[in-house]
């Protein structure tokens, strides 16, 4: 949503939405800066799918390695520039858009290690704000908060010292 929202308002690609968006109403409203996953890499076999597949076992399930840009908020965050995390969804955001996002500002600062895939954005001018496609919340626990929130957190109680 984070990325619709980016190329929408401020990459001006006025109609942006999402092919799961579209598939649903059953006809084609959107431009597409998010589609329905075609193929990714799961251990050592490509797996493919179409829309048109029945959904059962058409998600991208399980933990997958990110490689995170070396400078970003991201990075700093986990303290490293590799990190695995957990996912489950069949939409992924579409990298032709990637040159017209990050003009604006919108970085995709973490990638699949094939470079196909994105896993994080973030705004650039902003002093928190990280879009991820995994789910942290999978990975965190009421006194081990993921990095995420914890940092999250933690911006936010810098930022209210500022006012």
């Amino acid at each position: 949503m984070a990325v619709i929202e980016g190329a929408r308002n401020v990459a001006q690609v006025t109609n942006a939405g999402s092919e799961e968006f579209d598939h649903e109403a059953g006809n084609k409203r959107f431009t597409p800066v998010v589609y329905h996953l075609k193929e990714w890499v799961q251990g050592n076999r490509v797996v493919e799918r179409k829309i048109t597949d029945e959904k059962g076992g058409t998600m991208r399930l399980g933990a997958y390695t990110a490689l995170l840009k070396e400078g970003s908020l991201v990075s700093d965050v986990y303290g490293a520039t590799e990190i695995e995390e957990r996912h489950r969804h069949r939409y992924e955001v579409d990298t032709a858009f990637r040159e017209k996002l990050e003009d604006v500002g919108l970085c995709f600062t973490g990638m699949s290690p094939d470079g196909r895939l994105p896993e994080i954005v973030e705004w650039k001018e902003h002093p928190w704000f990280i879009g991820v496609q995994f789910h942290p919340e999978l990975k965190s626990k009421p006194f081990e908060p993921h990095p995420l929130f914890a940092g999250f957190v933690k911006a936010a109680v810098e930022a209210a010292r500022l006012v």
